[in-house]
């Protein structure tokens, strides 16, 4: 905050709070947090997160759009991004912006990020509600070893 004020930053942000955490921070500080990153992806949608945090005027950034690499082993999400004619990282992307949130994809290679940029398209309504809908990934591979992939933050 201190920085804030000085013009240092021009927003605050947290990553990884959950409905707990924002509203301890909120009714604590002086400069509200712009932004939440969390863990949002196909299969992992934190719906009442997500809810709260609009209500509260704070972006939701997804980090792991694409559960690092895990979705692309999903062949519902394969087949549905087939019929769309687009790649599963270009459906999971536009799924997140169609739900109002921000995705991050991280990749260092050039055509991925080509790619990744290609979601000029809509994801019917029939098609999110079966989106928001899918089990819930059960393993992270490697990614698992960190808390936020192996269920053990909070």
């Amino acid at each position: 905050e201190d920085a804030h004020r000085a013009g240092k930053l021009r927003a605050i942000g947290v990553s990884n709070f959950d409905e707990l955490d924002v509203a301890n921070i909120v009714d604590a500080c002086t400069v509200r947090p712009m932004v939440n990153q969390v863990l949002a992806h196909i299969s992992n949608t934190p719906r009442d997160l997500i809810a709260r945090m609009r209500d509260l005027d704070i972006l939701v950034e997804a980090h792991s759009p694409i559960a690092h690499g895990e979705l692309m082993k999903n062949t519902t999400v394969a087949e549905m991004a087939g019929r769309y004619g687009v790649s599963v990282p270009q459906l999971s992307i536009r799924y997140l912006l169609q739900l109002g949130l921000l995705p991050l994809p991280k990749t260092a290679n050039p055509a991925h990020m080509r790619d990744n940029a290609g979601v000029d398209f809509e994801i019917s309504e029939e098609d999110m509600r079966a989106l928001i809908t899918i089990d819930p990934i059960a393993d992270y591979g490697e990614a698992g070893m960190w808390p936020v992939y192996g269920g053990r933050l909070g």
